[in-house]
């Protein structure tokens, strides 16, 4: 069984992104591109309906081809589980609750046992100050969390041919 990737929002928006060139934003296209074509097909990749409904707002033309590029993806459903990890990530000191759509990717991910969570959230998700403390409140309740990365933290090593 191959490992599983739970796709979080920023990644397929970063995706289909316009992002003005010498920018970080546009690097972090071509990275995400990159990934998609290169790495994605060797993963199980999956997403939650919370990935959904974000990928769903905005410009209706980018929401279009976000929701065109999720289309093949297995939908990961709540559960009474999800819940009360969503509602212990967001703790007092852990996630604010600006951020409850980060809870419910984190939770997703950490109930349906996911290997690895992609991410391009810097802020709330792929920051290591604030996963120490919510791996800990995950521990503490009985889950082990995925592994949150960026797509260059997960692109690993591609053999060339040549």
């Amino acid at each position: 069984m191959s490992e599983v990737v739970y796709i979080e929002t920023s990644v397929v928006s970063y995706l289909v992104a316009r992002p003005p060139v010498n920018t970080i934003a546009h690097q972090w296209k071509i990275w995400t591109v990159d990934w998609w074509r290169l790495r994605r097909p060797r993963f199980e990749c999956v997403i939650s309906p919370e990935v959904l409904r974000e990928a769903a707002a905005g410009d209706s033309h980018a929401s279009q081809q976000r929701m065109e590029a999720l289309a093949e993806f297995a939908v990961l459903l709540p559960n009474p589980d999800v819940e009360g990890l969503v509602e212990a990530f967001m703790g007092p000191g852990l996630l604010p609750d600006k951020a409850k759509a980060d809870a419910v990717h984190l939770a997703v991910a950490t109930v349906y046992n996911v290997d690895y969570l992609i991410t391009w959230n810097m802020k709330h998700l792929a920051n290591a100050v604030l996963l120490a403390r919510i791996k800990k409140v995950a521990r503490k309740l009985g889950w082990q969390m995925p592994f949150v990365c960026t797509p260059i933290q997960l692109m690993g090593t591609i053999e060339y041919e040549g």
